[in-house]
C-alpha cells in the first residue's frame, strides 16, 4: 500500500506540459525540432520556465509562433533569431555571453571576489588594531596619579 502511495504522489510530482494537442505538428520531425527549440524559450510571464513547461497564454502565442516558423521552412537557428528579435535576448534561458550580456555574466562573479577581498582586508586590519595590554605607569604618573585620586 505504501508504494502504491509512493507511486501516485511521484505520478502527480511529474512537470505538467503545457502544449496543447491542437498545437502538435503533425509531421514528428518538426514537433521534435519545435520542442527542442521550445525548452530554450523563457517563458515572459513566468520567467524561469521554459514555453513548454508554461501554461500562460504568451507561452501558448510562442509555441505557436515557434511551430509557424518551422512550417515556414525556417532552421532552428532562424527561427530562434526571429524569435529573439521580436522579444529581445531575455527570451532566451540561457542569453549568449556577448555584449551586454557579458557584463551581466561576468558581474556577479566580481562582485563576490570584490567582496571577499573587502572581508579579507577588514579582517586583517582588526588583527591588527587588536587592544593591547596596558602600559606600566612611571613613577611620576603613579605619583600625580595618587595625587589627583586623593580627594
Amino acid at each position: 500500500m505504501r508504494y502504491l502511495v509512493l507511486a501516485l504522489a511521484m505520478l502527480l510530482a511529474a512537470p505538467s506540459w503545457a502544449v496543447q494537442p491542437d498545437e502538435i505538428l503533425d509531421d514528428p520531425a518538426l514537433e521534435a525540432r519545435a520542442r527542442d527549440i521550445s525548452k530554450d524559450l523563457r517563458c515572459l510571464v513566468c520567467r524561469n520556465e521554459n514555453i513548454d513547461d508554461s501554461h500562460a497564454a504568451l507561452a501558448r502565442d510562442l509555441r505557436l509562433l515557434v511551430r509557424e516558423r518551422l512550417v515556414a521552412g525556417d532552421t532552428d537557428e532562424e527561427t530562434v533569431a526571429y524569435v529573439v528579435e521580436r522579444y529581445g535576448e531575455f527570451v532566451l534561458l540561457n542569453p549568449k555571453m556577448t555584449g551586454g550580456n557579458l557584463v551581466l555574466w561576468l558581474a556577479g562573479p566580481a562582485l563576490l571576489l570584490v567582496g571577499g577581498a573587502g572581508v579579507f582586508v577588514w579582517v586583517r586590519r582588526q588583527r591588527r588594531e587588536a587592544p593591547r595590554a596596558p602600559e606600566r605607569l612611571s613613577p611620576e604618573e603613579e605619583a600625580r596619579l595618587a595625587e589627583l585620586t586623593r580627594d
